[in-house]
């Protein structure tokens, strides 16, 4: 998106690629904000994402791609997730595709983990149709589309508690795959850890295969969902239009 034809996008090469201080200028913008929401993270400091355009053209989501991120931006998120799953006390960190890759390592490492189990969505083949999901997400909603556990690491969450670690959570559906994924091989997931929780939709997609998901989710930020406004765009509380 170049925004040629509309002043409230802009290219994102310069986002995701410093952490800005609470009192930073930069970081005071008010709505309608035009190009950028600044998400104010757990510790107070504040991570400028710019705004996307949802298909409909009168909603925005704040946006996070973590593999165009600065190392410092993600050293930080990571650290912050860490400080939300510790007292979970797991026995093994879960990474879900493909951004929650990005911080899952470090998550673990942080925790005092050796490794850590990262999910799939290519089919090596070794592979187990058992051991995988079908799924779908709001960014590539592509029928056909599974999460697998490589065989030769479910032993590592086997009767094992578990913190899963994922970039964001918005619609909530490929979280409820993979919960059901690592529940059938006997895993028990204590806590969902994610930098950015988006909009209000997946508490619902998750209280409805369990009243007790969504109190287990829980996040650097949260980042509500959009509508156009006149000067850009301003955050409504409890819709999800994705």
């Amino acid at each position: 998106m170049t925004g040629a034809d509309d002043d409230t996008i802009e290219p994102t090469t310069q986002y995701w690629q410093e952490i800005l201080a609470a009192d930073d200028p930069r970081a005071q913008a008010a709505p309608p904000y035009r190009l950028g929401y600044p998400a104010r993270l757990s510790d107070g400091t504040v991570l400028m994402l710019p705004l996307r355009r949802l298909p409909d053209g009168e909603h925005a989501t704040a946006s996070l791609i973590a593999n165009h991120a600065s190392f410092a931006v993600v050293a930080r998120l990571a650290a912050l997730m860490a400080d939300c799953a510790r007292p979970a006390g797991a026995d093994a960190v879960v990474g879900m595709p493909t951004l929650g890759l990005a911080f899952a390592p470090e998550v673990a490492r942080l925790l005092g983990h050796a490794n850590y189990v990262p999910l799939g969505y290519s089919r090596k083949f070794w592979y187990q149709e058992a051991l995988s999901e079908p799924t779908h997400s709001i960014t590539t909603p592509t029928a056909g589309k599974r999460v697998y556990l490589d065989p030769n690491l479910v032993p590592r969450v086997a009767g094992k508690r578990v913190v899963v670690v994922d970039d964001a959570i918005s619609s909530g559906t490929t979280m409820v795959s993979v919960l059901s994924l690592l529940q059938r091989v006997g895993a028990e997931p204590v806590r969902v850890v994610v930098a950015m929780r988006q909009g209000v939709r997946w508490r619902e997609t998750l209280a409805a295969r369990d009243p007790a998901l969504p109190a287990r989710v829980h996040g650097v930020f949260d980042s509500p969902i959009f509508a156009r406004a006149e000067g850009g765009w301003v955050p409504i509380a409890a819709h999800n239009p994705m």
